[in-house]
């Protein structure tokens, strides 16, 4: 069978730009929008047996109903296409309180044809499936306050380690169960042993359930569709069964500015799946830069160098951090660079001025004897700060004016 898996689209982040005049919706929206309406033309176009979303349709928990009519227009899509497709409860799709609606209920409150919400661990089989020759095993993300009421554990890495083990005696309970002549799809949102986030950072133990390695790449499944990390990554290269993030389907923040973002579409058969990495076009790139001044010569030039080539600007959401002594401040013309940088879609400085090393007094001085004007010289000269005579008299003024009899 066929399979289209996409995760973590988070279609409402509109942390950066403007709004679109014609729309009305934030521009970083539409660009979200327009990876996910290529997501949905494909499912389409390819005639896929399934979707699987593996979770976090927006950034958080309580969309504004714009945004939630703008994903329902495309869920409605697959729907009226007559694409069966699941819908994974991810972190950022749950309310922490128990008992409260998440974010993509109305699909189960309606009874979409063709679209399931899977909100709770469940084992599917094809009468739960629109009769497909497919077996799916569903883990939604589990909330710490269902987790710790579940337990009834007051210490959370008792909790967390209790689970984990649950849910694996679970899954492989289920597989077991499972029909030995149809695949298994595994579709969880979670963190895995050995994954990475964007910029290269081990997935530790900590306030995610984490699932063991061991688990995913059970030989008996064949294919695991996860959602919640946005790093594209394949957990089980050149084996079986893929083990995949797609990844987020848009850069949400300069963390995954070097991250190309994709989709998958899969050959899934009993024993052998074949899995095809379809890169979205036209993501909005990040270019993050770093500069660190150490002269007071040409600083515009030296950071326009730095900056991306014109060719590059045009669209592109840029951020420029400049670490300097902080006598140099004055010479960063940003009103230049934001001129350099005027096609870009948005452009942020970010100035980070060196802290001196505390100052010293000279050897054999004491505190205690020097003045406070004299201390204040010194301070001045050890950050050699401009204006520092100025300063100086002002000091002198304000200090005679305190004294007493005067």
């Amino acid at each position: 069978m066929k399979l289209l898996h996409f995760a973590d689209a988070h279609i409402d982040m509109a942390n950066y730009g403007r709004h679109d005049p014609e729309t009305g919706l934030p521009f970083r929206v539409l660009d979200f929008l327009k990876s996910l309406d290529t997501i949905v033309d494909a499912a389409v176009s390819e005639k896929v047996d399934l979707v699987i979303f593996a979770g976090d349709a927006y950034k958080d928990r309580s969309p504004a109903p714009t945004f939630q009519r703008e994903w329902g227009k495309r869920i409605m899509r697959l729907s009226q296409a007559k694409i069966p497709t699941l819908l994974l409860v991810g972190n950022h799709d749950l309310s922490p309180a128990i008992g409260r609606a998440h974010a993509i209920h109305e699909f189960d409150t309606l009874q979409v044809p063709y679209v399931r919400v899977l909100q709770k661990p469940e084992c599917l089989c094809p009468p739960d499936l629109w009769d497909l020759p497919v077996q799916v095993i569903a883990m939604p993300w589990i909330a710490r306050s269902g987790l710790m009421a579940a337990t009834g554990e007051t210490d959370t890495s008792s909790a967390f380690t209790r689970i984990e083990d649950n849910m694996s005696e679970l899954v492989d309970r289920w597989i077991n169960e499972c029909d030995p002549s149809l695949p298994i799809i595994l579709t969880a949102h979670a963190s895995v042993e050995g994954a990475t986030f964007g910029g290269e950072r081990l997935v530790m133990l900590g306030n995610d359930v984490v699932l063991s390695g061991s688990l995913v790449k059970n030989p008996k499944l064949d294919y695991v569709a996860l959602g919640h990390i946005h790093k594209p990554q394949n957990l089980n290269e050149n084996a079986h069964p893929p083990v995949i993030y797609p990844g987020s389907i848009e850069r949400v923040d300069f963390g995954e500015a070097q991250d190309d973002k994709f989709f998958i579409i899969a050959e899934v058969e009993r024993g052998s799946t074949q899995v095809q990495w379809v890169k979205l076009e036209g993501v909005r790139p990040f270019i993050d830069r770093r500069a660190t001044l150490k002269s007071e010569e040409n600083v515009t030039e030296f950071l326009q160098s730095v900056l991306p080539k014109a060719k590059e600007i045009p669209g592109a959401i840029i951020r420029l951090v400049v670490e300097y002594p902080r006598e140099l401040d004055t010479l960063i013309d940003e009103s230049a660079l934001r001129k350099y940088c005027e096609k870009a879609f948005e452009f942020h400085l970010v100035k980070r001025p060196q802290i001196q090393s505390r100052t010293r007094i000279a050897e054999g001085q004491v505190v205690s004897s020097l003045s406070p004007l004299d201390l204040l010289e010194q301070y001045f000269d050890a950050v050699k700060i401009q204006n520092a005579a100025e300063l100086q008299e002002l000091a002198r003024q304000i200090i005679s004016d305190e004294s007493p009899g005067t």
